[in-house]
């Protein structure tokens, strides 16, 4: 039986260890047919992820700042290289400055702003760019954002603002790219234990609030959301882009998240 992405090459940013959504999604597509190349962003990481990418026999594995476009231009001129065309990208990029992730969202500095919407949205936008001209109709570009873009969530702050900025940029990216045969998604996933989950403030009680709540009495975990970005990136996606599909476990269409027993 054919893979479902035999013969695609797949362009993965976002890996930091071995819980990362990011690698969930990169063992999907290698398991369904795809050839990756893997880009990291610190250079602390590289112990970490050329392990992992060489597990699935990953040979590609280059350092990227998303912040800095001559790095990325240089990063697509080996892609360009090595395999001549791209037809996933996955971005899976986020941060903010922990003093920006505590406190109160008024106090967000100045700075601190602008390098969480740099990170988390504008290097979609970047990475995309860099990305088109060896794309062919049929590409798949899928970013992860999270819950806090559309609703308050404690101690997530200004990393929710740089979501929303980030869905709207899917939104308007796929609108761009559309009539070049382009798809560009995001998946909201539910609390997953990562290492960027592990600078939230009281990120535990996050999972078991959801747990307790959420139609599926459950949290989502990495393969769920794998599982969806396959769908997203094969051809099973085909006709889906511009939209934000959410792996939550059902926690989002709740309006008074609390468990019925509780009501009563």
């Amino acid at each position: 039986m054919e893979k479902l992405l035999e013969g695609k090459r797949a362009l993965v940013f976002g890996i930091a260890n071995h819980r990362s959504i990011a690698w969930g999604i990169a063992q999907a597509l290698h398991e369904q047919g795809a050839e990756l190349a893997i880009s990291y962003g610190l250079p602390q990481l590289e112990r970490r992820v050329r392990p992992l990418a060489e597990s699935i026999g990953v040979e590609f594995v280059e350092k990227c700042d998303v912040t800095q476009d001559a790095e990325i231009e240089a990063l697509f001129a080996k892609v360009a290289d090595e395999f001549g065309t791209v037809d996933i990208l996955i971005h899976a990029v986020a941060y903010a400055q922990q003093e920006d992730l505590t406190g109160r969202f008024v106090n967000t500095s100045r700075d601190g702003f602008a390098l969480a919407l740099d990170i988390s949205a504008y290097s979609l936008v970047a990475l995309s760019r860099a990305a088109l001209p060896l794309m062919a109709p049929g590409g798949s570009i899928l970013t992860m954002t999270y819950y806090g873009a559309e609703k308050v969530i404690p101690h997530y702050n200004v990393m929710g603002v740089a979501k929303a900025a980030l869905e709207a940029s899917v939104r308007y990216l796929a609108a761009d790219l559309g009539p070049e045969g382009i798809r560009v998604n995001g998946i909201s996933a539910g609390p997953i234990k990562t290492l960027s989950a592990a600078g939230i403030s009281g990120f535990r009680k996050m999972l078991h609030y959801v747990e307790e709540r959420a139609p599926l009495r459950r949290n989502v975990d990495q393969e769920e959301v794998a599982r969806t970005a396959l769908w997203l990136c094969s051809e099973l996606g085909s006709g889906v882009t511009g939209e934000v599909v959410y792996v939550d476990a059902g926690y989002h269409i709740l309006g008074m998240p609390e468990p019925p027993e509780k009501w009563e």
